[in-house]
């Protein structure tokens, strides 16, 4: 797990050398273990990679990047870990190719070497890299299917910055970073955040999941972004609901094998909910007498505590338990450190627990951890989508199963058939007339405290910022979503918290169900197999793990993960907060002490909770970070 940056220049009359060591410097605690940079001419220009080292596999110096085949046509920077690698290492050898470590980078630049892009489909793990092709004089950069790993990147004039993290980009950048109003208003109003290209910084962009562009380097062109990995949602399968169960067990398991492959030592975040509970058993199923260390956020004397489940599970795999409970202060001592880790704003202090399990697990020396992050996405967790999945029924033609569905799907916790209507109207939908049902759920699109007209007067679009998956098939409603989960809004910001939260403690955090076959798999069942009739999320994979995970955690009904008391955290901060709303931002679009007239309301219990007091702290916090305030 590394850090990595890289500018190509048309002109060598701007110095780069203080921008580069400070870029580098914002990075260090992605890769405490190791760093370098290397300047390479092309023709009249200059291309410079940079790279920060958190070593894992191979910990000798003969990972050290930017790595050079031995021909010394072709340069990689790579942040991840490429989990098969000794498989591809074993064909690669046949195929004549001579290695000189046992570094997973080391196989990357040698399969891309060998197969190019058509490597890509080969490689199971996270990653986000530049390769230089000299004799092609061309620059590839790409990023894993589901961007577990980060990539950002900007041009400049004619030039092109690339970097794993924006604190990184900013010190390359000779420009001075400006505000994206759009995505300010997207969030603020919204809540939404991560689920595109643009960033909150003007001009700079994400590479999406699944992608990758091209630089070529005789003449600073720059490729749209092409897809390399698309999710496939037809339904394929024609095992039965037992064998599909059978054959995911195999498929986890193995999973899990590959993600435990490293050379320091590793744990587990628990939170006592099914997907982290499968992760650490069968980690103890595949490794039955290795010592495993789980590292959890207790809310104790909280409604949301998952104490109990926690225990359950440690006493099954008889793990040694590290656990991990937070006061609001706490909250407020680290929360600027938070929002600077983060980069960009975030949706709920939910977050915070999991910067506090890394820090624990960086506490006790573990330097890697597995997490159950993204079953929800691929098994039709949360709630199950239900307005989806009704869709998919109805435009099959089974009226009453739809009706049965939604009357079953209410029964279960935390739902009802109101609920359940609500989303199969909002499902049929669109422009107009889904803001006006956001209206009637009380979200409005020009709340009191900010200038929409100004925002609509420079071009920013109000209104909810509605995507339309484009993995789209008939009866196959549920599958598309999930699909448009994983790449794009949904999983994206999650992805992003844990990253920046674990890389923050110089943590590596693997995601064992994110694998491309593992997706085309699960997406390619019939969507009863994911959801059942009864209303059951994850119906499959509770079936796979009997046996492996104790019943009574596969039997829950409820769904609660590292959740955080967060409206008694933020009541028992309020003067703090307000001090921090005050502080003039200087944004014409914001009316601030309109911000601080409905928090005082909030806080009062004349005006309902809602994460909207979040965005309001947050948002203040972090323009403070990194803007000049006026």
């Amino acid at each position: 797990m590394c850090g990595i940056l890289g500018f190509f220049s048309v002109s060598e009359t701007h110095s780069y050398s203080q921008s580069i060591d400070a870029a580098i410097q914002t990075l260090r605690h992605r890769g405490p273990n190791d760093f370098g940079y290397e300047e390479m001419s092309v023709a009249s220009n200059k291309l410079v990679l940079g790279h920060t080292r958190l070593s894992i596999i191979d910990l000798s110096f003969a990972g050290h990047q930017p790595m050079h085949s031995k021909d010394q046509l072709f340069s990689i920077v790579f942040n991840g870990e490429i989990y098969n690698y000794r498989e591809l290492r074993n064909e690669l050898k046949t195929l004549g190719h001579v290695f000189h470590s046992d570094s997973d980078t080391e196989v990357l630049l040698a399969a891309w070497i060998q197969w190019g892009a058509d490597s890509l489909a080969r490689l199971r793990g996270m990653f986000a890299f530049a390769v230089f092709d000299r004799k092609a004089n061309k620059l590839s950069c790409v990023r894993d299917p589901f961007g577990i790993k980060p990539f950002y990147y900007t041009r400049e004039g004619d030039n092109f910055l690339f970097a794993s993290e924006m604190p990184a980009l900013k010190a390359l950048k000779q420009s001075k970073a400006q505000l994206n109003w759009q995505r300010a208003y997207d969030y603020l109003v919204h809540g939404d955040y991560d689920s595109q290209a643009a960033t909150f910084f003007e001009d700079v962009l994400q590479l999406m999941p699944g992608h990758l562009l091209h630089l070529d380097l005789s003449n600073g062109q720059l490729s749209a972004p092409q897809q390399w990995w698309r999710p496939q949602i037809e339904q394929t399968s024609t095992l039965s609901f037992s064998s599909a169960a059978d054959e995911l067990r195999e498929r986890f398991l193995h999973n899990i094998k590959l993600h435990l492959r490293s050379d320091v030592p590793l744990g587990a975040a628990l939170s006592g909910g099914l997907d982290s509970s499968a992760v650490v058993c069968a980690m103890r199923k595949i490794e039955p007498d290795a010592a495993i260390n789980t590292f959890s956020y207790i809310a104790r004397d909280s409604a949301v505590s998952e104490e109990s489940w926690v225990d359950l599970v440690n006493a099954q795999v008889n793990a040694k338990a590290h656990k991990v409970l937070v006061s609001p202060q706490e909250l407020s001592n680290d929360l600027d450190d938070m929002i600077r880790t983060q980069g960009e704003p975030f949706g709920s202090t939910s977050i915070y627990a999991q910067y506090r399990v890394f820090k624990l697990a960086k506490d006790n020396a573990i330097t890697v951890t597995l997490d159950g992050q993204g079953a929800d996405e691929l098994l039709a967790g949360y709630h199950g989508y239900p307005g989806k999945r009704i869709k998919s029924m109805l435009e099959q033609g089974h009226y009453r199963q739809a009706m049965n569905f939604a009357r079953q799907w209410s029964t279960w916790p935390d739902r009802s058939l109101k609920h359940c209507f609500k989303t199969v109207v909002a499902e049929c939908a669109q422009g107009p007339l889904y803001d006006l049902l956001r209206r009637g759920n009380g979200m409005q699109a020009s709340p009191s405290w900010i200038d929409t007209q100004m925002l609509r007067d420079t071009g920013v679009h109000i209104g909810y910022p509605q995507q339309k998956s484009p993995y789209d098939l008939p009866g196959r409603k549920l599958a598309s979503e999930l699909a448009f989960s994983l790449t794009h809004r949904g999983l994206q910001s999650l992805l992003r918290h844990g990253d920046r939260n674990s890389m923050r403690f110089s943590i590596e955090s693997r995601v064992p169900f994110l694998t491309s076959d593992m997706a085309d798999f699960l997406l390619s069942l019939p969507e009863n197999y994911l959801i059942s009739q009864s209303g059951e999320t994850k119906s499959v994979f509770r079936a796979a793990m009997r046996g492996i995970v104790p019943d009574a955690i596969l039997d829950r009904r409820d769904k609660i993960g590292f959740s955080t008391p967060e409206q008694v955290w933020l009541v028992q901060l309020a003067e703090q907060i307000r001090g921090w709303l005050k502080i003039d931002l200087g944004l014409p679009f914001l009316n601030q002490p309109q911000i601080l007239e409905e928090f005082e309301k909030i806080i009062s219990g004349k005006a309902p909770f809602s994460w909207q007091v979040w965005r309001w702290i947050n948002f203040t916090r972090w323009y403070q970070h990194n803007f000049e305030l006026r």
